[in-house]
């Protein structure tokens, strides 16, 4: 009776690990949605609060059964840790989070405890998940004590990012720029919470969780796995069902395009490929050639099609953001291919 109720417990806890992944990169593929046309926070913050939750509880429930034998009493959940992500990832540490004096762990165990960017993103989620998704209903309904604003105050941790890089406040002015200042905030939030998901996932192949958390290990793999060259990299909107939706307006070259760009003066083109960049290469395709149309308009031609470099490429052609379209890497600027492009519009 008693094996039987352990393996029921064991596919309840590996259902919920899958659960909690999931959780955490739909999450961060709704964060990857976030544009100035998107301003949704709720759903992201919805599902990475719930996600990190599910991911440390059961962070908790492997390092419990490896000391004790058996799975922690419901009370450790319901009644001290409760939904408080910053109590729940501090009795990780306490209890449950060994460096076994590997370099890689003891980077983690400091990043996890000392990071204040990281404690700042973590907390305001776990206010969230608490309170403060009913924040405009506490309003509504005269609350005495309302829950705080998540989003403003996320949205003032964003401010800050942005204020302390010297590049992306120099961009400020410029309106072409604004979608690369935006999305070079995203993915630095983004990495801080892969090394937090990456951080809690070592444990389980090479902190002391025990067999146990070595055999469910694959469920934790996406992060598990993630190198320092790959953060902030990964496409998570992949597993959003709006990206899934969503029509890709790309422009396949004809022979009339060739002839204008050839003969036209005010379009001026070059083929750059990525052994002679001298930089991060964005682009999955190691050959591009980019373009300005009439000193404003930079567009990029990967593979026989035309995709937008800058906004205003995208409202005058119709054409998709080379990283909506998925040929260009997240996280990686393409703010020097513009400039290039804009330079040639200029000869």
């Amino acid at each position: 009776m008693e094996d039987r109720d352990n393996l029921t417990k064991n596919l309840a806890l590996i259902e919920e690990l899958r659960n909690s992944i999931n959780l955490i990169k739909l999450g961060l593929g709704e964060f990857q949605n976030l544009d100035f046309a998107n301003d949704f926070y709720h759903l992201p913050f919805q599902l990475l609060s719930s996600g990190f939750e599910r991911l440390m509880k059961c962070h908790i429930c492997l390092g419990h059964i490896e000391i004790h034998k058996v799975y922690p009493n419901p009370k450790l959940f319901k009644a001290n840790l409760k939904h408080d992500l910053i109590k729940i990832k501090q009795y990780i540490i306490d209890n449950h989070f060994s460096t076994r004096d590997i370099p890689a762990l003891e980077d983690d165990l400091k990043y996890i405890s000392q990071d204040r960017d990281l404690h700042v993103l973590i907390e305001l989620l776990s206010e969230f998940g608490k309170f403060s998704r009913y924040y405009n209903l506490d309003v509504v309904t005269g609350e005495y004590k309302p829950s705080i604003n998540v989003e403003k105050l996320w949205q003032e941790f964003e401010t800050k990012l942005l204020l302390r890089d010297r590049d992306l406040t120099k961009k400020l002015n410029k309106f072409e720029k604004q979608a690369e200042i935006l999305d070079s905030i995203n993915r630095l939030i983004i990495i801080k919470l892969e090394r937090f998901s990456r951080a809690i996932s070592r444990q389980f192949t090479l902190g002391k969780l025990g067999q146990l958390a070595q055999q469910y290990s694959s469920m934790v793999f996406p992060f598990l796995m993630l190198q320092d060259s790959e953060l902030g990299k990964t496409d998570y909107r992949n597993h959003t069902t709006s990206h899934k939706q969503k029509e890709v307006k790309r422009h396949k070259r004809n022979v009339t395009d060739e002839i204008t760009r050839k003969i036209n003066k005010n379009y001026r083109s070059k083929k750059i490929t990525k052994t002679e960049f001298k930089g991060d290469w964005p682009f999955y395709s190691n050959e591009i050639i980019i373009e300005c149309r009439d000193k404003n308009w930079c567009i990029v031609t990967i593979d026989g099609y035309d995709y937008a470099l800058n906004g205003a490429a995208a409202g005058r052609f119709k054409l998709e953001n080379v990283h909506d379209a998925g040929m260009a890497i997240l996280g990686i600027s393409i703010g020097p291919f513009i400039d290039m492009a804009l330079e040639l519009g200029k000869n």
